[in-house]
């Protein structure tokens, strides 16, 4: 999943814990895509926690079938970069649907978010504290509602990405199947929810 859904699902697995905890576990739950390895001893727990509930999250995300059913509708030059497209575009869906999953307003829930994160800028990799700036900056998260948004977020990884690729451009792609994405996110997103809702699945911290 992408930044949005990485942050909501924080949000609802943090649920009843103290404030600090729960921005912690935020932090964490963002930063599993900026530390490698399995040593975070660093970092507080509730941030070691966030990183590794990231993790299990991809993991199904990746093994889902919706999602792995979304790689046969891209060309051949873009298959390679199947997940990262779908996350995105998930993000995307999200967004506009956020309030059949959320009581709370898309824009209270981003700028929320963003006064947790750059409380804890100290914390972050210095690559993502670039990223999380930007994000605050140009308020990303209710900007993926707009599929320029998401065009612009692939291109932004398309660069980003250390060898020759072809993912730019990526959207036509998305456009031209853009229902069958949207069939995929409703049938996997309550699916990743009840995963997550799972008290066995997730590493919880403690509410004190």
């Amino acid at each position: 999943m992408n930044y949005l859904a990485h942050l909501f699902l924080a949000r609802r697995l943090s649920t009843g814990l103290p404030s600090q905890k729960r921005a912690l576990l935020l932090v964490g739950n963002l930063m599993g895509d900026f530390v490698k390895g399995q040593d975070f001893s660093q970092y507080p727990p509730e941030v070691v926690t966030g990183i590794h509930q990231h993790r299990l999250i991809d993991k199904y995300t990746d093994r889902h079938q919706e999602v792995m059913r979304l790689k046969s509708l891209l060309s051949e030059k873009r298959k390679r970069f199947s997940g990262i497209i779908a996350d995105i575009v998930f993000d995307h869906f999200l967004a506009r649907e956020f309030a059949s999953y959320s009581l709370e307003p898309l824009n209270r829930f981003s700028h929320g978010c963003y006064r947790q994160l750059a409380a804890h800028l100290d914390l972050m990799p210095e690559k993502m504290q670039l990223m999380v700036s930007r994000m605050i900056a140009g308020d990303w998260l209710p900007g993926y509602q707009q599929l320029s948004s998401v065009g612009l977020a692939l291109d932004g990884v398309s660069r980003r990405i250390r060898f020759d690729n072809q993912l730019l451009g990526a959207i036509e792609e998305v456009q031209g199947n853009y229902l069958a994405y949207r069939q995929a996110f409703d049938i996997f997103f309550p699916q990743l929810l009840d995963f997550v809702d799972r008290a066995d699945g997730f590493i919880r911290p403690e509410p004190g």
